[in-house]
């Protein structure tokens, strides 16, 4: 059994988004991004299905280039190869669930 608290240990960078694994199980990794106002990730697609949970804060989500606004508590999934994209509206912390074939460097590249 794995334990760790998503609110330990924030860092919000000036100049992009913290993100760090937070737990890796045997088919996926929970994966916190930090941001301030302002700061976003570029369109990407991921290789497999995720999951994105805004734990605090306020995201302008893109899908398909269509925005909404998600808040705290607000959860998404997306299938494989769909361009999203996020900027955030106020300081936020997002958790991502990712599968554990996809990898923190392609996160990190849409930084």
């Amino acid at each position: 059994m794995n334990t760790i608290s998503i609110l330990e240990n924030i860092t919000y960078q000036d100049n992009k988004p913290s993100v760090t694994v937070l737990l890796k199980t045997k088919t996926s990794k929970e994966v916190r991004i930090v941001m301030k106002k302002g700061q976003s990730m570029k369109e990407h697609k991921a290789p497999f299905p995720i999951i994105l949970e805004l734990f605090d804060g306020e995201v302008d989500f893109g899908v398909n280039g269509e925005k909404q606004v998600l808040k705290k508590g607000d959860l998404i999934a997306l299938d494989e190869n769909i361009p999203h994209d996020l900027r955030c509206l106020s300081d936020c912390i997002v958790r991502l669930s990712i599968s554990n074939f996809d990898s923190i460097e392609r996160i990190n590249a849409t930084l």
